[in-house]
């Protein structure tokens, strides 16, 4: 390229880069159809692999049923807690205790601490009255074809599974309030519910409950004491344990507490048979640091005419053979025998002293007075907790002629609920 004349622009010299050209509307939208098209692939990749998964299912379901028939099938699946269509060791161990006629070893939380030779130890007293067969309004001997068979863990439940039992002080801890809530009547849950309305229930299909975990272990214990086998949370909502403080001193808290479970009454190879009482019920007075117990209650509320559901299988389907009732039981009931006393009696210089005296009567121990600085009734309390449970509990619900009288007071209509047990528990 030869120079520029005088008076001749020469080429001009090259300036920055120019930025690039956006992209245009074409190129947005094939790359909006490219995520689009790779996210319908991943849909149908993953609908693939659910299908294909849901298909091995089947094919394990139908070859264990051509294998094992129905009744074993039924009885497969009773153990077969998380539907894998294998039984692993953890699964199989309630069969296992039972052929070997072992009991179950649990490595609870609390059992594993070390015991204190200092501490103090408490013995509660179970108290039990069977359901009364009368009240079951259903089922009588040949009618809707219940048979004898069908109520035998019922009609054999006579007793209490154990008379009495000693606990350590400190297996009491799970009453005690979340730290910082100290506010009467304010509930607080031991055991939360994992179920609601909207999630459904859990399968009726189980003889052994899973074992306890944290503050589950001190309620399994005290249920235990009625029946080997309670379930700590129900089939149905609301599951679990609730409670509120009803007094404090200065050392002390009064927790009132109501908890729903239940109970399995059958073993294989006869079906299952479900036990509901209505709630439990009762309080605990103990120490602040949960070191001793003054006083312990626990029971089934015995004032409804009906307090006990009762739902069980006639054959290998759950939907189609499940008959259910209603009935009475006049007690079931724990109650401490006294406050925690120390296990190990110890003088000043830390030297063990005798538990008796020279004439052999056990040496007496003398409680101080507890001195309550703020209280809430019974009833309150009682109240807060079932609208704990039952939320549906905040509008007020009157007898049936009260109600009439509160409409023309108030010039309101009247909904009237008419029930085979009560809505407010789990015996309906």
């Amino acid at each position: 390229m030869g120079r520029a004349r005088p008076g001749e622009r020469g080429p001009p010299s090259p300036g920055p880069a120019a930025p690039p050209a956006p992209p245009t509307h074409r190129a947005r939208a094939l790359a909006l159809l490219g995520a689009l098209l790779a996210a319908a692939a991943a849909a149908a990749a993953a609908r693939a692999y659910a299908r294909h998964t849901e298909a091995q299912a089947a094919a394990r379901q139908e070859s264990a049923l051509k294998a094992l028939g129905t009744e074993g099938l039924f009885l497969f699946s009773s153990l077969d807690t998380d539907r894998d269509m294998y039984i692993s060791p953890e699964e199989f161990r309630p069969i296992s205790e039972k052929l070997t006629g072992s009991t179950p070893t649990a490595s609870y939380e609390e059992e594993e601490l070390p015991p204190d030779p200092s501490e103090e130890t408490l013995t509660i007293e179970a108290r039990f009255q069977p359901l009364l067969p009368e009240s079951m309004t259903k089922s009588k001997d040949g009618f809707l074809g219940v048979s004898r068979l069908a109520l035998s863990g019922l009609r054999n439940w006579m007793t209490a599974a154990s008379p009495s039992a000693t606990f350590a002080a400190r297996h009491f801890r799970p009453f005690l309030p979340p730290r910082g809530q100290v506010e009467l009547g304010e509930p607080w849950w031991i055991i939360p519910s994992e179920l609601s309305v909207f999630t459904g229930y859990l399968s009726n299909n189980r003889f052994y409950p899973p074992p306890p975990k944290g503050k589950e272990v001190i309620i399994h214990q005290l249920l235990s004491m009625f029946h080997p086998r309670p379930f700590v949370k129900t089939r149905f909502a609301p599951q679990g344990a609730v409670a509120c403080l009803t007094a404090i001193s200065d050392f002390y808290y009064t927790v009132m507490f109501r908890i729903h479970a239940e109970f399995q009454l059958s073993e294989p190879p006869d079906f299952p048979f479900w036990f509901s009482p209505g709630q439990f019920t009762g309080h605990i007075i103990l120490s602040k640091d949960a070191t001793h117990v003054r006083d312990f209650r626990l029971f089934v509320p015995n004032h409804r005419s009906l307090n006990v559901d009762m739902e069980w299988l006639y054959g290998a389907s759950e939907s189609s053979n499940m008959e259910v009732d209603i009935g009475y039981i006049p007690q079931m009931e724990l109650e401490a025998t006294g406050p925690s006393i120390p296990s190990v009696i110890l003088d000043e210089d830390g030297n063990m002293i005798d538990s008796r005296l020279p004439s052999g009567e056990p040496l007496q121990f003398v409680f101080e007075e507890i001195k309550w600085q703020q209280e809430l009734s019974w009833e309150e309390a009682a109240r807060r907790l079932e609208v704990a449970m039952y939320p549906f509990k905040k509008v007020t619900y009157l007898p049936f002629t009260e109600a009439f009288d509160q409409a023309k007071a108030k010039n309101k209509l009247v909904h009237s609920i008419l029930l085979w047990g009560a809505l407010d528990d789990q015996s309906c």
